[in-house]
Formats: structure tokens, C-alpha cells, sequence
């Protein structure tokens, strides 16, 4: 199978990648060079250039404060382009995998989101991923839209990576503890993107790794498993204001894999102790 898979520079893209050339499938992958997302002639031509079987649409605008002050622009990526992709996709009659987020919900209550909950996002950029959304379904009936959080992967920035660097110069944290959802290990994403990828079992799902923590138990559990002695305090959202409102219930419910027979990611304990080694082992090599 021949995979287009677009954002190869950033996280998932990375993991995506290499697991689809580990299963043997043609992986052809696109980053600014490739096209940019504000370009959508351009993005329209080179997909029908490589012709693929499939699109991973990983590519993003994903500064969420930033977001805030250039909500334009985040449109135009996260919804104008992902609408031309869909539609090139259509045109040669390829799968497309589109990933979202957790913010086109509003993140209100404790209980987890099922993929069909009302949608209500509180910031620009959970509002153009919404829109990411809609195109897709509004254009395809061969789509997968996979909505995911907290990402982490060893190809970029992150917030595992943030508390590390923080440990070097700091013996207190102070991280928020009111906005709860679930860690998402890129190289487990990656796997379930092609298990889809591969199948013809279409619709919306939600994939993060397993389990539920705040950002502060989250920080904790990052010091405990690399041996660092930091004490982390919990502080509400409004300690520490951002340009644009995060949600404070990130939960989602995994009650679409599960039916439709996916293997849900593992804990998210386990998948940042895999983690953590990966980016030992890529400093020590």
C-alpha cells in the first residue's frame, strides 16, 4: 500500500512513518518542502502526483496560544487544508485518517467524551481542528478521524521533555492539577494508525493511551520514573492563565475501538517508561 503521510517533521508524523515502512507499505512523506498547508494548489498537486492508497493527515497548526492572535491562519491550516486533501483524496479514491483533538469538546463535567458528544470548543485552535473535522465528513465516506491528546513523541517538542529540562535548574514545580485527560506515546499512535490504515473500519474514534491524570500527576510520575527528586505542586488553571482556554475534562471514551474491534494504546504509565528509555538511549548513542 502506498501511504502519504503529511507533518513527517513533527511527532506523530515521525512514528507514522517508520511503522508503516516496518509493515513493508510504500511510505511517501511531505513537509513544508514537500508543499505548504496555506497552498492548497499546490497540496492538491502533489497528491495527485504520488497517488497514494491512503493519506495520514498529521500535519498541523498546533500553537494553541499563538492560535489565539492569528485564528486566520489556523483556519486556513487546520480547515482549509485538510478540506483540499479530503478532496484530493476523493478525486483518486484514497483512505484519509484525519487527527483531532480533544478540544472540539468543551471540557466540562468528569465523565469521559463519547465520539458523538456535542462538540463546543473553548479556543481557535480546537475550533479549526472542528472544522477539519466537518470537511471530512461533509466530502469523504472512506475517512477515519482520530482525535488524540497530550501528545508525546521523540521527534519534538513536548511537555515531557519541558518538565525534564525544568528538573536541570529547578527542585519545585508548580503544574496545574484541574485539567484532566490522558497522555498519548506517538510510537502506540502510530501503530493504531495503520491497523486502521489497513482495515476498512471507518468512522470517528478517540486514541490516547490508557488511563486518566492531571498535568501535575502527570509531572510526578515523569520525576518518579527518570529518578528526579522534584517536589510538584498543584495549582488550579487560573495560577497559571494562557492566551486560550484549555479544557478542563479532556477524558475520552474508547468505546468506538473497542467495537469496532482496535486494541486500545497501553497505560500511559508504561508508554512514558518506554519513552523515557527511547530518549535515553537517543542521547547516550
Amino acid at each position: 500500500m502506498k501511504v502519504l503521510v503529511t507533518g513527517i517533521t513533527g511527532q506523530l508524523g515521525h512514528d507514522v512513518m517508520i511503522e508503516l515502512e516496518s509493515r513493508g507499505h510504500e511510505a511517501v512523506g511531505a513537509s513544508r518542502k514537500e508543499f505548504s498547508l496555506t497552498d492548497f494548489p499546490a497540496a492538491q498537486a502533489f497528491v495527485e502526483h504520488v497517488h497514494p492508497d491512503a493519506i495520514i493527515h498529521c500535519a498541523a497548526y498546533t500553537a494553541v496560544d499563538q492560535a489565539e492572535d492569528e485564528k486566520d491562519l489556523c483556519m486556513i491550516v487546520n480547515g482549509g487544508a485538510t478540506r483540499t486533501l479530503a478532496a484530493a483524496a476523493k478525486a483518486i479514491g484514497a483512505k484519509f485518517v484525519y487527527l483531532s483533538t480533544d478540544y472540539v469538546f468543551p471540557g466540562l463535567g468528569d465523565t469521559p467524551y463519547e465520539t458523538d458528544a456535542p462538540k463546543g470548543p473553548v479556543n481557535a485552535y480546537g475550533l479549526s481542528k472542528y472544522a477539519g473535522e466537518v470537511a471530512v465528513q461533509e466530502l469523504l465516506e472512506n475517512y477515519f478521524i482520530v482525535r488524540i491528546s497530550w501528545v508525546f513523541g521523540v521527534n519534538g517538542k513536548n511537555f515531557i521533555k519541558t518538565m525534564l529540562r525544568l528538573a536541570e535548574t529547578h527542585d519545585t514545580l508548580t503544574v496545574v492539577d484541574d485539567q484532566i485527560g490522558s497522555p498519548t506515546y506517538t510510537k502506540d499512535l502510530a501503530r493504531l494508525l495503520v491497523d486502521m490504515v489497513e482495515s476498512d473500519k471507518y468512522g470517528v474514534y478517540h486514541a490516547t493511551n490508557e488511563g486518566f491524570c492531571s498535568w501535575a500527576t502527570f509531572a510526578r510520575e515523569i520525576f518518579r520514573q527518570a529518578g528526579k527528586d522534584i517536589t510538584v505542586t498543584p495549582v488550579p488553571s487560573s495560577a497559571y492563565p494562557t492566551k486560550a482556554v484549555r479544557p478542563k475534562n479532556s477524558r475520552l471514551s474508547k468505546a468506538a475501538l473497542d467495537a469496532a474491534g482496535f486494541s486500545r494504546l497501553p497505560a500511559w504509565q508504561d508508554a512514558l517508561g518506554r519513552y523515557l528509555c527511547e530518549l535515553h538511549k537517543n542521547t547516550t548513542e
